[in-house]
């Protein structure tokens, strides 16, 4: 695809980018303030152009998520050779929701990288060298028919580059989302990207949610650096959820 076909393709999908459910991240970079219900376990896989993911989620705790997920990184389109591989573990707390339960805030701190904070030359295989935090809020608009999910935070990498240095970065992530008409089938779109000593071109993702029922979600997306070539590309993902089943305090 050629850059003017990727321009093209991300203005169709911006202009359509204001309609989504926004529930958990699945292959977005950008997550809303929502834990999920105590005892139930979320499974996400995701793969495309750029990055292919496992990532499960276990909400073992009131108003808690534990998660680890695993990434590989493909930065010159062949499948058979090794451009990076990442993985992070975090733990997720919702402490405030609003009355609605359309909106509110969580804290999230963890380890490890997601591809979209590498660089296009860096091959990570020692992810756990970064210590990170952000919080993931979100701000219902016009009776919820309009959200607004923010994600700032920052990270610190030991040992970073040739020199071993510690290296900060201001990481951001934000996602405008609306559903207006069919529940079930929506759009998203989010920015995100990092700034400081590890340096992450901005990128935007935008792409089609389908949920069919409260158990299962399908997305088809495309992603592309903003000032560059090094995007995601397109990737389809499937986030399943279970029944509760399993927790460690506050459940039967």
């Amino acid at each position: 695809m050629s850059k003017i076909e990727k321009a093209a393709t991300g203005i169709i999908f911006g202009l359509l980018l204001l309609q989504c459910y926004p529930a958990q991240a699945q292959q977005y970079n950008s997550d809303s303030y929502l834990s999920k219900p105590l005892g139930m376990a979320t499974v996400i896989l995701t793969t495309g152009e750029r990055n292919t993911m496992l990532m499960t989620t276990f909400s073992l705790l009131p108003r808690m998520e534990f998660t680890t997920a695993a990434y590989l990184y493909n930065n010159d389109n062949d499948p058979l050779t090794d451009d990076g591989y990442s993985a992070s573990l975090f733990a997720k707390y919702m402490f405030y929701e609003n009355e609605a339960k359309t909106g509110g805030a969580a804290v999230k701190l963890g380890t490890g990288l997601d591809p979209g904070y590498l660089d296009g030359e860096d091959k990570n295989n020692d992810a756990f060298k970064t210590f990170w935090m952000n919080a993931p809020a979100t701000i219902p608009f016009f009776d919820n028919a309009l959200q607004w999910d923010i994600m700032p935070g920052a990270s610190v990498t030991l040992k970073y580059g040739a020199e071993e240095t510690t290296a900060w970065a201001f990481t951001y992530s934000t996602r405008l989302a609306w559903y207006p008409f069919d529940p079930t089938l929506s759009l998203v779109g989010e920015i995100y990207g990092s700034k400081g000593d590890v340096d992450a071109k901005p990128e935007y993702r935008a792409g089609l949610r389908w949920e069919p029922n409260q158990h299962v979600v399908l997305a088809l997306t495309y992603d592309d650096e903003i000032n560059g070539d090094n995007g995601a590309g397109f990737e389809i993902g499937a986030m399943f959820f279970t029944p509760p089943f399993l927790c460690l305090g506050g459940g039967d």
